[in-house]
């Protein structure tokens, strides 16, 4: 007797099998399994997002041996991979994850599937058949069987603004006032021209003194890479110092820079860049994984039980509606982040470029994972308007073609999957068309920054300076906030959300503009804009 441990995802539109998978092919797969104590994990996580301030984030080893997984429960499934010949390349008691290798013969046989190469239309990959399943015994034990479908499961967040070339930088700025927001050299670096410097947002969001020294960012990246010549001459340009840049390995990826700034390497220079540029004295450190939701959960991990690096904050700009991915995939990825918050660590996550479809043309509404988990801070998106370093006007990013995934506009909306948070309760979604009504489901943005490209962020990608927006900006933009409050603060800040949205106060408004079905209000919660954009002085306060 077996059980299933998974769904059968659809083809992609307009996919179709061309050929059995190679038999003899090598490849790995994760198995998630069971935590030790998931309910009492549950309990503390809850008793955080009831905002109870005096739980101390667990320490990595404190986390592992509360929570990690049970020597029986890996030792069923490491029986399970010898009967099948499968090797195990690498067992982790905290992620509570094995990894096993094997042929795809090998596979098809050990989780009762076949798997077939695709061919759509941005190229191929492998597909199985059918759910995955498992042997009776490991009912309960395996949670999740990752990486035999290998399609690209994310895109990027971001947006280069192609209508302008060879972007101007009008002064520089000298290294130590970044990151004092009062300094007179720090505002408009880039003068009249509607885009911005990343270190503008210093002063126009009135980040708190401080670089964030001693703290370290974590960004996942899903492909692409970074060239040091690019950061070395960005920073020079900028006036600033060359932050230092960890690049980490996960699932045999490495930073591997290509050609397209409308690709990856566009998203991994405008993530380091905007962290670099706002919290000088912070590692960034670069989780490098494959675009597959196996790599995605891995990266995920790999930053927060990162004991080397520790990072305080996770910066995270790829996403796919929530309708695309797999049941087991969503609840895999959120128990990681559940993890973060039990450790203190924060995760940001942008919430998509395609308004409040999520560029899905079925007529309906969507919300973007991994930013819909309600572990994770979601971050919209804003068009902003500056003149002698203050902002004159905040309004919802949308440039979008009415009726159309054309433009960009930040995404936003309500989730299918997530139920209503503790911290959300009592809120309402605000529709452009038909008044309010409740929020019955988690709600996304939580918060929300600059994003239209139109006024957008300097980037520099393979030798060229550019202008870029979308959420994928306001991630790595609200971690270096943080990261600049951690630095100061005698805690890290941890889980916002039951901190932030009880003083909306704290937040500046957006009240203006829609993400097409959702708009801003005057005052609370909205599904275009979250509570607003943050003080930093503010905000640090709140988490001190």
């Amino acid at each position: 007797m077996r059980i299933n441990v998974g769904e059968v995802r659809s083809p992609y539109l307009g996919a179709r099998a061309t050929a059995p998978a190679n038999p003899e092919e090598r490849m790995e797969v994760s198995i998630a399994i069971r935590r030790n104590n998931q309910n009492a994990l549950n309990s503390l996580t809850k008793q955080i997002a009831a905002g109870d301030r005096s739980q101390k984030p667990l320490s990595r080893s404190e986390f592992t041996r509360m929570f990690g997984a049970t020597n029986e429960d890996r030792a069923l499934v490491k029986q399970f991979a010898s009967e099948y010949g499968l090797h195990v390349v690498q067992e982790d008691v905290a992620r509570a994850t094995i990894h096993l290798s094997g042929t795809v013969a090998q596979m098809e046989k050990a989780f009762g599937v076949q798997m077939h190469q695709f061919a759509y239309a941005r190229g191929t990959y492998r597909g199985v058949s059918k759910a995955a399943s498992v042997p009776a015994a490991l009912q309960g034990v395996v949670e999740a069987v990752l990486g035999l479908d290998n399609r690209p499961c994310c895109e990027t967040r971001h947006m280069v603004n192609h209508a302008v070339q060879n972007p101007a930088l009008k002064r520089k700025v000298a290294p130590e006032t970044i990151g004092i927001k009062a300094a007179a050299d720090t505002k408009d670096l880039s003068g009249d021209v509607p885009y911005f410097a990343p270190s503008d947002f210093a002063t126009l969001y009135n980040f708190p003194e401080g670089d964030g020294t001693g703290q370290c960012v974590a960004i996942i990246e899903l492909g692409g890479g970074y060239l040091p010549s690019d950061n070395d001459n960005y920073f020079g340009q900028l006036g600033l110092n060359v932050p230092e840049i960890v690049s980490v390995s996960v699932d045999h990826a490495t930073n591997s820079p290509g050609t397209s700034k409308d690709g990856a390497d566009g998203e991994v220079a405008l993530d380091i860049q905007v962290v670099g540029a706002l919290a000088q004295g912070a590692t960034i450190a670069v989780y490098f994984a494959p675009n597959t939701d196996q790599g995605f959960l891995d990266a995920i991990n790999a930053a927060t039980y990162d004991s080397i690096n520790q990072p305080s904050v996770i910066s995270i700009s790829w996403g796919a509606p929530e309708s695309l991915w797999t049941k087991e995939a969503v609840t895999s990825m959120n128990q990681a982040f559940q993890a973060a918050v039990a450790m203190g660590v924060t995760v940001f996550a942008a919430s998509g470029d395609n308004g409040s479809t999520d560029g899905v043309n079925d007529g309906l509404d969507h919300a973007d994972f991994p930013s819909s988990s309600p572990f994770v801070a979601a971050c919209g998106g804003t068009s902003v308007v500056s003149q002698s370093g203050q902002i004159v006007s905040e309004v919802v990013w949308n440039n979008q073609q009415p009726g159309t995934n054309v433009g960009g506009a930040t995404g936003g909306g309500v989730s299918q999957y997530f139920e209503l948070p503790d911290y959300q309760k009592g809120l309402q979604v605000t529709l452009a068309a038909d008044g309010a009504q409740p929020l019955t489901m988690r709600g996304t943005p939580d918060l929300t920054g600059n994003a239209d490209p139109n006024t957008g962020y300097l980037v520099m990608v393979n030798g060229q300076m550019d202008v870029i927006g979308g959420t994928s900006a306001v991630a790595p933009l609200m971690a270096a906030l943080i990261a600049v409050i951690n630095g100061n603060n005698t805690k890290p800040a941890g889980f916002l959300h039951p901190v932030i949205y009880p003083r909306v106060d704290a937040f500046q408004p957006v009240t203006q503009g829609t993400n097409g079905t959702y708009t801003a209000v005057a005052t609370g919660w909205s599904a275009a804009t979250g509570i607003g954009r943050p003080d930093g002085v503010q905000l640090q306060q709140l988490l001190a």
